[in-house]
C-alpha cells in the first residue's frame, strides 16, 4: 500500500508540474524560463526571481521562483505551450507568430499562451570580427556569421535580413548555428566573422569580447531595414548609444524588439496577479541590479503585446488603470 500511496503522489506532482505552479507545505514553487548565460534573459530571469521570491506569498506560502537557463524565445513558447514551465521571456514578434501559427510556427498555433507582461526592448547587435574587413551588410558575402539555432527568432530575422539586402542564404554566406556564448569564443578565435545577437544591451558576452578583441557593431538602417520593418512591424528603429562597448566611441543605428513575460492558460489568477504586481511594483529594485531594469515601467507593461492577457494579469491592469 505504501508504494502505491507513493506511485499516486507522485503522478499527482507531476501533473502539477505541467498545469500550473507546484505546492509544498510551506512554499509555491514558480519558473521563469529565460535563455542561455551569455545573454540578457538569465541575469535579469534570475534577478526577478530572487524580487518575487523576497516578496510574494499567497495564501500564506512563499512563492520560491527560480529561473531556469533555456534556448530562447522559440524554445520558450514551446515549452510554455506544453504547460512545461510556470513562465517565460519570449521577444514580441515570436510570441504573435507563435500564438496565430505563422512563421517558425506555421500550422501548429499555440492558442493556450497568455501575456503577463512587456519587459525591455532587445537590441539586435550584429557583432563583426574588426579584421573581417566588413563595413556594411552587404560585404557580409562569402563570411561566415552566426545566427542562432535553425528555426528561432535570430534564425528568421537573418533570413529576413539577407532577402532584405538582396543576399542569398545558402549561396552567400557560411552559416554558423552557434549560441551567443560560443559564437563569441569562435570570433574571439578567428573561427567566425560575424554574429547575430537580439538580447539587452549591453549583452554580457559581447562586454566580454570587447574588452579584449576588436569588434565593431554594423549599423541596421536605410532602405533595406525599412522593408524589413514592413514584414516584421515589431522590428523598431532603435540607438545603441555610444560607449556601449568598448571601442564603440559612436552611436549604432539599428532595431529593437520588445521582450515579453508570458505564461499559459493553466496558470492560476491569483499566482499571475501577484507576480506581476510584484514586478511592475518594483521596478526600482530591479534598476539598481540590472541596467535593463531601467526600461522595465508599468505604463509600458502592454507594448507590443499582441495575445491574450492573463486573467490575473489583467485584474491587475485594470485596477492601475491599463485596461478599462
Amino acid at each position: 500500500m505504501k508504494k502505491i500511496s507513493l506511485f499516486i503522489c507522485t503522478l499527482f506532482l507531476a501533473g502539477l508540474v505541467f498545469s500550473g505552479p507546484v505546492f509544498s507545505a510551506e512554499r509555491i514553487f514558480f519558473g521563469i524560463a529565460t535563455g542561455g548565460t551569455g545573454g540578457t534573459y538569465y541575469p535579469l530571469g534570475g534577478m526577478l526571481a530572487q524580487m518575487i521570491s523576497n516578496k510574494v506569498v499567497i495564501d500564506g506560502k512563499k512563492l520560491s521562483a527560480t529561473a531556469e537557463t533555456g534556448n530562447a524565445s522559440v524554445a520558450n513558447a514551446t515549452l510554455l505551450s506544453r504547460n512545461g514551465i510556470e513562465s517565460a521571456f519570449v521577444a514580441a514578434d515570436i510570441l504573435d507568430a507563435a500564438y496565430k501559427g505563422i512563421k517558425q510556427f506555421k500550422g501548429k498555433d499555440l492558442k493556450n499562451l497568455r501575456a503577463l507582461g512587456a519587459l525591455y526592448p532587445e537590441t539586435v547587435q550584429l557583432v563583426i570580427r574588426k579584421k573581417a574587413g566588413v563595413k556594411t551588410f552587404a560585404d557580409l558575402k562569402g563570411k561566415s556569421i552566426s545566427s542562432g539555432s535553425p528555426g528561432s527568432g535570430q534564425w528568421q530575422l537573418l533570413g529576413d535580413l539577407l532577402v532584405s539586402y538582396g543576399l542569398d542564404r545558402k549561396k552567400d554566406i557560411s552559416e554558423d548555428y552557434s549560441s551567443f556564448s560560443q559564437s563569441v569564443e569562435k570570433i574571439k578565435d578567428g573561427n567566425l566573422d560575424a554574429s547575430l545577437i537580439t538580447a539587452g544591451a549591453p549583452t554580457a558576452s559581447v562586454l566580454e569580447l570587447a574588452n579584449h578583441h576588436d569588434i565593431i557593431i554594423l549599423p541596421l538602417t536605410g532602405p533595406a531595414i525599412k522593408d524589413l520593418q514592413k514584414i516584421q512591424p515589431y522590428y523598431a528603429d532603435a540607438i545603441l548609444p555610444a560607449n556601449t562597448y568598448k571601442g564603440q566611441t559612436s552611436d549604432v543605428k539599428t532595431i529593437a524588439v520588445r521582450a515579453i513575460w508570458a505564461t499559459h492558460d493553466k496558470l492560476d489568477d491569483e499566482t499571475a496577479y501577484n507576480v506581476v504586481k510584484a514586478l511592475y511594483e518594483n521596478t526600482d529594485i530591479l534598476a539598481k541590479v540590472h541596467v535593463k531594469g531601467k526600461e522595465i515601467s508599468l505604463e509600458k507593461a502592454l507594448e507590443s503585446v499582441s495575445i491574450p492577457i492573463h486573467p490575473g494579469a489583467e485584474k491587475y491592469y485594470r485596477e492601475k488603470g491599463l485596461i478599462k
